[in-house]
C-alpha cells in the first residue's frame, strides 16, 4: 500500500507561529503552536524579535512532525502564510538593525498623514492598493528616516519577517507578491515596486527584496535547519502569501460574491475579484493572492486583542473561576455575555484601543464606552465589548459592498468561530446567514492548497470546497437583528463625530505618557 502524502502549512502570526500538517483530503494530522510576545513599551510601539520568530518557525515545524511520526519522504511540501506590514532593516552582513516593526506599530501616524496630504497619497493608494496608514511599511520608512537616520544609512535591505525567514533558510532576500502588495510600495498593475512610492520613501529597488510570485518554490534549505526540523533538504518550500488572503482560500471564499470574515488577534473582511480594484474613498485594500485572484477588503486592528485586554485587566475573578473549572477564560466571559440581552441595554463600545484601520484609517482613534448608566453592570460591559468588535467589522462590510455588491454568502473563521455566541452574534449583526467551516486553520490550509497548486498537484482551487469539512450555519434571529439595526447608526455616527477628539486625546497621550 503506497504511503500517504502530507502537506505542511506554516502561519507566521502576530502573537504565535503555527504549523499544521494536512493530508490530501484536508484532514489535520497534527499541529503545534509556539507563542511569543509583542513588545509594547508604550502605546505607540509594537515590535517583535525576528530571531525569536525564526526559532518559533523551526520549533513549530519540528514538533508538528515529531508528534505526527510520519516519514520524511511522505512530506511533500512546506508552504507559508505570514502576517502583513512588517518592516525590518538589515545591514550588508545580514545583521539586524531593527526589530520587526509590526502592523500594530503607530509611531509613523504623522508621517502617514503627511503622505496623504502632501505627497500624492491618494494616487499612491490607487496604484498600490494599500491605504495610507501607520501600519504600512511606506509610512514606517519615512518615520525611520526622520527619527533614526543612522539606521537608514546603515541599511542594506528593508525586508518583511517572511523575507527574513526565507533568507535564513535559503540565503536570499525575496518577497512574494502578496506580502509586497501590503507594503504601499508595490504597483498592482505592473507587479513590480512602484517608482512613485519609492520616490516618496527615498528607497531604491536595490534596497528591497527580489519580487516573486506567491507560487515560487525553493529547495535546498540550509542543512542545519533541515536537520533540526527533521525534514529532507530537498523538500519544496513554497513562499506562499499573506495570512489574510490565504484565509479566504482556506474557507473556500474565492468566488466573487463570497465574503470571508476573520477574527484572530486582529480581524478582517475580504472578498475575491479577478482583477484589482481600489476604492476612491480609500477605505479598502487590494492584495494579491495570485495574478488571477485579488483580495479586496478591510482590516481592523481590534479583534481578539481586545478580548485579551478585557481578560487581563478586568477579569481576574473570571480567570480564577476558569482555573477551578478547568475551562478557558474566554468561555467564561462569553457565558457571562450570553446572560445579557442583545444591545447590552443601550451600552456601546468602540474597540479602538490600538487605533483603527478600516474603515476609519485613523491611528489616533481611541476606545470608549457610550451610553453607560447606573444600572449597567460588568456583564453589560463584557457584552458591549463583544458586540463592539462585530459592529466595527460590519462597518467594513458596508465599504466592501460599495465596490463588489451585496455578498451571496459569508464564510467565517478565526479563533472566535469556536464560540457559539460569537457565531450567532455575527449572524445577527450582519443580518445574514453565516457559514463556519469545521476546520479553523484557514490560513494554514490556504497555504497548503496554494502549495499544491504551485507544485502541480491540483489544477485549480476548487479542491478546497471538499477539504474544509462539514460546516455550521447560523441564521440571524429577527429580534436581535432589529435591535442592532437601531444601534448601528448611532455607533457609526459616533465614530465620525469624534474624529477631532480622537486626534486631541492622542496628542495629549503622546505628550504626557512618554
Amino acid at each position: 500500500m503506497p504511503e500517504q502524502s502530507y502537506y505542511l502549512g506554516v502561519d507566521i502570526g502576530t502573537t504565535s507561529t503555527k504549523a499544521v500538517l494536512f493530508n490530501k483530503a484536508g484532514e489535520i494530522k497534527d499541529s503545534h503552536t509556539v507563542f511569543y510576545p509583542l513588545h509594547t513599551p508604550n502605546q505607540l510601539t509594537a515590535e517583535q524579535d525576528p530571531e525569536e520568530i525564526f526559532r518559533a518557525v523551526l520549533t513549530a515545524v519540528r514538533e508538528t512532525l515529531r508528534k505526527s511520526d510520519i516519514s520524511k519522504e511522505s512530506l511533500k511540501l512546506v508552504s507559508f502564510s505570514s502576517a502583513m506590514h512588517s518592516l525590518i532593516a538589515v545591514d550588508a552582513e545580514g545583521d539586524l538593525l531593527t526589530n520587526s516593526i509590526t502592523w500594530a506599530d503607530t509611531r509613523s501616524s504623522k508621517h502617514a498623514k503627511h503622505i496623504k496630504e502632501n505627497l500624492n497619497g491618494h494616487d499612491i493608494y490607487l496604484r498600490t492598493g494599500t491605504p495610507i496608514h501607520a501600519m504600512s511599511p511606506l509610512s514606517k520608512l519615512l518615520w525611520l528616516q526622520d527619527e533614526k537616520p543612522e539606521i537608514c544609512q546603515a541599511t542594506a535591505k528593508f525586508i518583511s519577517i517572511k523575507s527574513y525567514i526565507f533568507h535564513k533558510f535559503f540565503g536570499e532576500y525575496v518577497e512574494d507578491h502578496s506580502i509586497a502588495s501590503a507594503t504601499g510600495l508595490f504597483n498592482l498593475e505592473q507587479l513590480d515596486w512602484d517608482q512613485g512610492a519609492l520616490d516618496v520613501s527615498c528607497v531604491t529597488k536595490e534596497k528591497l527584496p527580489r519580487l516573486v510570485p506567491t507560487t515560487e518554490q525553493f529547495t535546498g534549505v540550509a542543512p542545519e535547519f533541515a536537520a533540526f526540523m527533521g525534514i529532507r533538504e530537498d523538500v519544496p518550500f513554497i513562499i506562499g502569501a499573506s495570512d489574510g488572503v490565504l484565509a479566504n482560500l482556506g474557507v473556500d471564499a474565492i468566488d466573487p460574491g463570497v465574503i470571508a470574515v476573520t477574527i484572530g488577534t486582529s480581524g478582517a473582511i475580504r472578498t475575491v475579484s479577478p482583477v484589482p480594484k481600489t476604492d476612491p474613498k480609500e477605505r479598502t485594500f487590494c492584495y494579491v493572492l495570485t495574478e488571477n485572484h485579488w483580495v479586496i477588503g478591510g482590516p481592523v486592528n481590534n479583534g481578539g486583542i481586545i478580548l485579551r485586554w478585557l481578560r487581563d485587566e478586568f477579569a481576574s475573578s473570571e480567570v480564577e473561576t476558569a482555573k477551578r473549572l478547568g475551562i478557558d477564560t474566554y468561555d467564561v466571559l462569553t457565558k457571562i455575555a450570553a446572560t445579557v440581552k442583545p444591545g447590552a441595554d443601550g451600552l456601546l463600545f468602540h474597540p479602538y484601543l490600538t487605533g483603527e484601520r478600516a474603515p476609519l484609517w485613523d491611528a489616533n482613534a481611541r476606545g470608549s464606552f457610550f451610553g453607560l448608566s447606573i444600572h449597567h453592570q460588568k456583564q453589560h460591559m463584557i457584552r458591549a465589548v463583544l458586540e463592539g468588535i462585530v459592529f466595527n467589522l460590519y462597518t467594513v462590510l458596508l465599504a466592501v459592498e460599495e465596490l463588489t455588491g451585496e455578498p451571496a454568502r459569508i464564510q467565517a473563521s478565526g479563533g472566535f468561530a469556536r464560540s457559539e455566541l460569537w457565531r450567532q452574534l455575527l449572524a445577527d449583526v450582519f443580518d445574514k446567514p453565516v457559514i463556519i467551516p469545521e476546520s479553523f486553520e484557514s490560513s494554514c490550509l490556504g497555504a497548503v492548497v496554494l502549495g499544491m497548486y504551485a507544485t502541480g498537484e491540483i489544477e485549480d482551487f476548487s479542491i478546497v470546497s471538499d477539504m474544509i469539512g462539514s460546516t455550521h450555519t447560523h441564521h440571524p434571529e429577527t429580534e436581535a437583528s432589529n435591535i442592532y439595526r437601531e444601534l448601528l447608526p448611532i455607533y457609526i455616527r459616533l465614530s465620525r463625530l469624534l474624529k477631532e477628539e480622537y486626534e486631541s486625546i492622542s496628542d495629549f497621550q503622546r505628550k504626557h505618557m512618554k
